[in-house]
């Protein structure tokens, strides 16, 4: 019985020619390369990224009148940031846009401040040039606005310290003699640059009246 039992075993030759024909598993190779035992200056300054303009504001341009307050400023706006539309770099560098902001924004200066704005002490300007000084947007926009208002359009009014724009400072350059200041601004996030507008107007014994064109926060 003892004979039996053991002549079912398998001998080792028997075990090696049954696992002949399975294949041997390869090992990954864990050897640790330079660049974990490089040293690497974490102070170094990192490269900035590429601008995403993808990510970047749009606006469809349906009609959004708006009366808002942020940065302790009221303002007027007509349109609002979308998910779809055109980018603000695009609006910006497309020269139709100019007369269609005009389109739109005049009567509603005219409706809220009254058609016979040259029949008063009015005039209107724009926020400081940070960028694209030779063609600024918000300067073409506002000088077409006061020759349909018949009022004086007073170029560069005000110059910005530094180019940041939150807690900015204006000094004035080229103010209106005018007591009542339009002031207009192509599109408005945090209300930084009107809050600092507003100051120094007030500072000078002005009256601003702000209107923007698009509502760049939801």
């Amino acid at each position: 019985m003892i004979d039996e039992l053991t002549s079912e075993i398998p001998t080792p030759a028997d075990i090696y020619s049954l696992t002949a024909d399975i294949p041997v598993p390869v090992m990954p190779d864990i050897t640790i390369s330079d660049d974990c035992n490089s040293e690497k200056d974490i102070f170094s300054p990192k490269e900035r990224k590429a601008w995403d303009k993808s990510l970047e504001a749009r606006c469809d341009f349906q009609y959004h009148l708006r009366l808002t307050r942020r940065a302790s400023t009221n303002f007027i706006t007509i349109w609002q940031k979308s998910v779809f539309g055109k980018t603000l770099t695009e609006i910006k560098s497309d020269d139709a846009m100019v007369p269609y902001f005009v389109e739109h924004i005049l009567p509603v200066i005219q409706e809220m401040i009254g058609y016979n704005l040259e029949h008063g002490d009015w005039a209107i300007v724009t926020t400081p040039m940070r960028r694209h000084k030779d063609r600024n947007f918000a300067s073409m926009i506002t000088e077409q606005l006061a020759g349909f208002l018949h009022i004086p359009f007073y170029f560069d009014c005000a110059r910005c310290r530094s180019k940041q724009r939150v807690g900015a400072v204006f000094d004035p350059h080229n103010v209106p003699v005018e007591n009542n200041v339009i002031v207009f601004d192509d599109f408005v996030t945090t209300g930084s640059t009107i809050l600092a507008m507003k100051n120094m107007l007030h500072s000078l014994g002005k009256n601003p009246v702000f209107f923007c064109g698009i509502n760049n926060k939801l």
